[in-house]
């Protein structure tokens, strides 16, 4: 599995008709110190993630094991939301904090 934040949505009328009702998300993936890297993905989300939020991807054949999705043509699933990630003791994100922050700024 690799961290990623979700970056934005994707949209596609005209697709395999398995991947009707998949929602399809844009996610960037992050590095061991928190940094966004250079990489983006676009993955299925059966976890109903949201904007700015940090998730677990699974690749490859892994992201096809959960039941339902065994026939469809995904090589990335978000198959979870972070709470919270630390990294030698120290805190590299909070999804509280990140809610606290993004309210403040709303307020501003």
């Amino acid at each position: 599995m690799q961290i990623a934040k979700v970056r934005g949505t994707v949209v596609s009328t005209h697709k395999a008709r398995s991947l009707t009702g998949v929602k399809l998300i844009l996610v960037q993936f992050i590095d061991e110190q928190g940094q966004p890297l250079p990489k983006y993905a676009v993955a299925g989300d059966m976890v109903g993630a949201g904007l700015d939020e940090w998730v677990l991807v699974s690749r490859g054949s892994a992201a096809r094991v959960e039941s339902g999705y065994e026939e469809r043509p995904l090589d990335a699933m978000v198959v979870g939301i972070i709470d919270t990630v630390s990294l030698d003791n120290r805190l590299l994100y909070s999804k509280k904090d990140e809610a606290k922050q993004t309210s403040i700024a709303l307020r501003k």
